[in-house]
Parts: C-alpha cells; structure tokens; sequence
C-alpha cells in the first residue's frame, strides 16, 4: 500500500471525523492534531509530488499578490500562501510569522491558527514569538498549522540562512508557454 493511501486509511478510518472548520479544529485534543497534522503532511507532500513530477523546479513568492509559484521547464503551478514563520539555520530559531515584521497581516492567518491551538493546549512554542527548536520542530509547526487550517499542501523555501515554511491552498498547475 503506498504511503498516501496508508495515510487516507488512517485519517478516515482511525480516528472521529475531522471538521470543516477551523476555529472547530483548534479544540481538538493536541494528540490528535499532532497525529493527523503528520499523516497528513506525508499525504499532502505525496500528492504535491504527483501533481507536478520529480522535475526541478524554482519557486517564488509574491506576499502581497498572496501567490506562490513553483517553475519547472514544463510546467508553471501557483497556489494562494500563508506563511507560518521562518527559521535562521544560523542560531536555529523559528520566528512565527503571526509576529513576523517582514509578513504582512493577510498572510498570517494559518500561523495564527497555530497560535490559537497553542494557547487552548498551553504550548508554548506556539504562543511564544521566537523560539529556539531544530528544523524538524520548525516542520511540525507547519504541519500543525496546515492541518488547522485545511491547507493543500506546505513548502520549506530557502533565502540564504533562512527557511521560510509556508502552507498554500488549491494548486494549479499549467503547462508553461514557449518563449
């Protein structure tokens, strides 16, 4: 069984139903969001790979159109973007981006879910604004954040000694037109 559809087993089949609702799935018990924000990540990332190949691709971001880009030599896909923060390899920190001064306030609605459920679970890496953690960590706020708000898919974008971890929505992918 391939490893998406193990994943799609367990999210139907494992646990209660999940709700639409955002502001619903901030309340559920953590160990239930940390399960489902991890298989659904490995889904998300499987089928993100599906839709647009193994081919090498560029990426960019336009934060105040809202739009993140992935261009291939065939191909050009685009999703709307939230940031959830981003993490300095340099002194390994990871500045949310619900209070991040470079990200503005209509991109950080899906870190700002991750936010809420860390206040209702009392976790502070979520509530805190810089926090000191490992890029694993940094990848599991993501998936977090990504499942509280529903979001297709996730990436890690790198800009020198930063990472920039972002959730997008419903991707579309074109051929790309001759030059």
């Amino acid at each position: 069984m391939t490893l998406w559809l193990g994943a799609l087993v367990t999210l139907l089949l494992g646990a209660p139903v999940v709700p639409d609702d955002p502001r619903e799935r901030v309340h559920q018990a953590k160990e239930l969001v940390f399960a489902r924000a991890n298989a659904e990540i490995a889904l998300k990332t499987e089928v993100f790979q599906h839709m647009v190949g193994r081919e090498a691709f560029d990426w960019s971001v336009d934060l105040d159109e809202g739009f993140i880009r992935f261009t291939a030599p065939s191909y050009v896909a685009s999703a709307p973007v939230q940031v959830i923060g981003t993490y300095n390899t340099r002194d390994g920190t990871f500045l949310w981006a619900w209070d991040h001064p470079s990200i503005p306030e209509s991109r950080r609605a899906d870190a700002k879910l991750a936010r809420q459920f860390g206040e209702l679970q009392n976790l502070s890496q979520y509530t805190t604004r810089k926090v000191s953690c490992t890029e694993g960590e940094a990848w599991q706020f993501t998936a977090v954040a990504s499942y509280l708000a529903g979001a297709t898919g996730t990436y890690r974008g790198k800009s020198g000694p930063t990472l920039i971890y972002m959730t997008f929505g419903k991707l579309t992918v074109s051929p790309k037109k001759p030059s």
